[in-house]
């Protein structure tokens, strides 16, 4: 089995907590605001603005909680695919939720086919690749994910050569619901595919970095990122 770093999801759910409650704590702000306005002396200003931040509060509550309980399937997905990858044999390694410059890559693979950078969504609806596009159920995402995961890959080289080894980092878009018509593809050289063809992709015997600069790429990332 291949040998895993860090935990899948943790960061999803940290930043959707802080994503999703932030407005709220801001209503409450207010509302402690408005409060002490009225006592010293400005009821009517402090009642108006603590009637409308506890509406904004009540707002922002019910939309906080749909943000948080987003990512928190995103989260799910990541650990659906970081188990997956950890099928994968001994001589692979998972770097979950690796930090590379202002990114929190998902999964980052690192074997004798190379180094991967693993973007994981975890989406409804039929995905498909259009015109160069990738939609969902017909529609554009509201984020790029071909952008999104071809930056990760970047900064990931990046934050490898800064550490000493310089190589080619393959972006991959893995759909954990498994929702991705084709199955498997290419697109502006970002490999597309659902999680059930992971261990088939990755079962090769192509070897791009040798065993003993393998073992010095891991040890790099495990001690100097």
């Amino acid at each position: 089995m291949a040998k895993i770093h860090g935990m899948a999801g943790e960061w999803a759910r940290v930043k959707g907590t802080i994503i999703g409650l932030t407005p709220v704590f801001a209503a409450i702000f207010t509302a402690g605001l408005a409060t002490a306005a009225a006592v010293l002396g400005y009821p009517v200003t402090g009642i108006v603005i603590l009637a409308a931040s506890l509406c904004a509060g009540c707002s922002f509550m019910i939309g906080g909680v749909k943000r948080i309980e987003r990512h928190f399937i995103g989260a799910r997905g990541e650990e659906r695919v970081s188990n997956l990858l950890s099928d994968l044999s001994d001589r692979y390694h998972v770097f979950n939720d690796f930090a590379a410059g202002p990114y929190h890559v998902d999964h980052v693979v690192v074997g004798p086919a190379g180094v991967f950078a693993v973007e994981t969504k975890f989406w409804n609806g039929h995905v498909t690749i259009e015109d160069g596009r990738i939609l969902v159920n017909g529609s554009k995402p509201s984020r790029p994910p071909l952008v999104q995961v071809q930056r990760e890959a970047a900064a990931v080289k990046s934050e490898l050569e800064k550490a000493g080894w310089c190589g080619a980092v393959t972006p991959l878009l893995v759909f954990a619901s498994d929702s991705f018509v084709s199955r498997i593809a290419e697109l502006n050289g970002v490999v597309v595919l659902n999680s059930e063809e992971i261990k088939k992709s990755f079962a090769t015997e192509r070897v791009v970095i040798a065993q003993d600069e393998l073992d010095r790429l891991v040890s790099l990332m495990e001690n100097n990122i």
